[in-house]
């Protein structure tokens, strides 16, 4: 029971992965986000799911989840989570701010005093095509540090190939919940979610960066927590 507690944590935490904070938050904030998001949607799934696949049959003996395996401990544990914290506090501080208009100035001068270009997701998002959002979504979605963590724990269960592939499409739906949510809204109370979606918006404006500090701090904790209690038994 501790691994599915494991995996599940693990999914809560790959939601929360900044490519996938930074879509859904430029894709809420643009028209059309209901068609949008579907097509970000569906590629993620195309990847999420079908490397992850890969990774727990098609390479099982090849030595990738065993090394994988090899690097979770404790100490990763408390290294991720030491990590999250520093994050929190530049964020609290604000030091992020004048690293990035720093960042800005010398894009603005290498440009002629250009506006500085936004990142290629962002680009591509901002053209408001669900096909774009598809191909957006196949690129931003391979496995990162909490998936293949999960697959490893997964994998260590040795639940047989019916429950395995069943564990690793719920690691995939969870993880994907800051998309499925608000298509969900939109079919079943469509009204009450553009509502929702305008609210969240402004919200966004007012404390989206006090939201961060303070996720990025609970999970920091505990992780670390996790780590020390994991070591000291």
């Amino acid at each position: 029971m501790s691994d599915l507690a494991d995996i599940f944590l693990l999914s809560l935490s790959a939601m929360f992965n900044p490519s996938l904070l930074a879509a859904v938050t430029a894709m809420l904030l643009l028209p059309n986000a209901k068609h949008l998001m579907f097509g970000y949607l569906l590629g993620a799934y195309v990847t999420s799911m079908t490397v992850g696949l890969v990774i727990v049959f098609a390479l099982h003996n090849s030595g990738v989840v065993s090394t994988s395996k090899k690097a979770i401990s404790p100490a990763e544990d408390i290294v991720v989570g030491a990590l999250l914290l520093l994050i929190a506090l530049v964020l609290k501080t604000g030091r992020d701010q004048s690293l990035r208009q720093r960042r800005e100035a010398r894009k603005r001068a290498k440009q002629g005093d250009a506006a500085a270009k936004p990142s290629w997701p962002q680009r591509m998002l901002a053209r408001g095509s669900p096909r774009v959002t598809f191909a957006v979504g196949i690129v931003l979605s391979f496995p990162g540090v909490s998936y293949l963590a999960a697959l490893t724990k997964i994998d260590k269960l040795d639940a047989g190939t019916v429950p395995t592939v069943a564990l690793v499409i719920g690691f995939c739906l969870i993880q994907q919940l800051l998309l499925e949510l608000p298509l969900l809204g939109y079919v079943f109370a469509p009204e009450r979610t553009e509502r929702a979606v305008t609210e969240f918006r402004a919200w966004l404006a007012r404390s989206g960066r006090k939201a961060l500090i303070i996720g990025a701090a609970v999970i920091a904790f505990v992780l670390i927590g996790r780590g020390l209690i994991t070591l000291i038994t």
